[in-house]
């Protein structure tokens, strides 16, 4: 995702488009993965940038005794999305929108490769490489390829969840990685890892079977037509990604916590029992709006344009 359009369009999509030869094992051992990773992180790039915002007053939300000091009504501290924003604005200008947008930007160029090469190489191994996915073969695939792509980033998503919530002070990344793992060792790095995998996997398992199954309703003339493909691709994202997201928000708010305050809640269940207590049921779906437009629109947004880039590839 850090490679721009212009380095793209300059020859990236052409070298990798080279046929692959059926008698060179190296083309079809590496090649395609290289292809998916390529096209995987290219494709979350304009989204991450575009949807930070959104990502930073969810974490914001989930975290309201921090930068909540606007908009009283009758006495009361209302901090509403709309709230927050504004009060980053006003604290923080436009550009605080954007805060945390470097550990943003270094968690999903390798993570979003990593998820689709991940999933392209095990679409392999089941030899569903071109072919419609079951709905229990979409979920087991999804889960497993955000794990792997989720437990190998899980330091970098630690410190994008402190560079939002606007409690820690780090001056870099690199910065922030050696604070961490002096005060708090590999712990730290890998704090609300649980609650992670448990927010990310399924989110990815349920988002692929609802995506492949929506596609899949879909009339095939349409989405060998150019015009109306990218249209598809995008509203069946649209439709798993609303889905996918509220089933999964709860372990958010349980992974922001665990990585905010990691010696207030050393686990998940004393992170839910906390939330259970002070916000009730309700606390589990603190900053759904935001993230759920964010990961709709975003996951929408880099599906569509992996799918045309593999197919410019010769993937698809």
């Amino acid at each position: 995702m850090s490679h721009s359009l212009e380095a793209f369009s300059n020859g990236w999509a052409i070298d990798t488009a080279v046929p692959v030869d059926p008698n060179n094992s190296n083309d079809n051992d590496y090649h395609p993965v290289l292809k998916a990773f390529l096209a995987g992180s290219f494709s979350g790039t304009f989204s991450t940038i575009l949807f930070q915002p959104l990502d930073l007053v969810k974490t914001r939300l989930q975290n309201p005794s921090q930068h909540v000091v606007a908009a009283t009504v009758n006495s009361r501290i209302q901090p509403g999305m709309i709230t927050i924003f504004t009060n980053i604005v006003r604290q923080e200008h436009i550009v605080g929108l954007w805060r945390g947008m470097v550990p943003s930007i270094a968690r999903c160029v390798p993570g979003v490769g990593l998820y689709f090469s991940s999933l392209h190489w095990l679409k392999a191994k089941i030899g569903k490489s071109k072919g419609d996915l079951g709905p229990l073969e979409a979920v087991m695939l999804g889960v497993v390829a955000r794990s792997m792509s989720g437990v190998a980033l899980i330091p970098i998503t630690v410190i994008k969840t402190r560079y939002e919530s606007g409690v820690y002070k780090y001056n870099s990344l690199g910065g922030a990685l050696k604070a961490i793992y002096k005060a708090e060792g590999i712990r730290g790095l890998s704090c609300g890892l649980g609650p992670t995998l448990a927010r990310d996997a399924p989110f990815s398992g349920l988002y692929l079977m609802f995506y492949t199954q929506t596609k899949q309703a879909i009339p095939k003339e349409w989405l060998q037509t150019p015009s109306a493909a990218s249209l598809c691709h995008f509203s069946s994202g649209i439709v798993a990604g609303i889905l996918a997201s509220l089933a999964t928000n709860p372990a958010d708010v349980l992974k922001t916590k665990m990585q905010l305050y990691p010696d207030k809640f050393p686990n998940a269940f004393s992170a839910a029992v906390y939330v259970n207590q002070t916000y009730g049921v309700k606390g589990y779906f603190k900053g759904a709006v935001p993230r759920m437009l964010r990961r709709t629109l975003m996951a929408a947004m880099a599906w569509t344009v992996f799918e045309e880039i593999t197919r410019s590839m010769g993937l698809k």
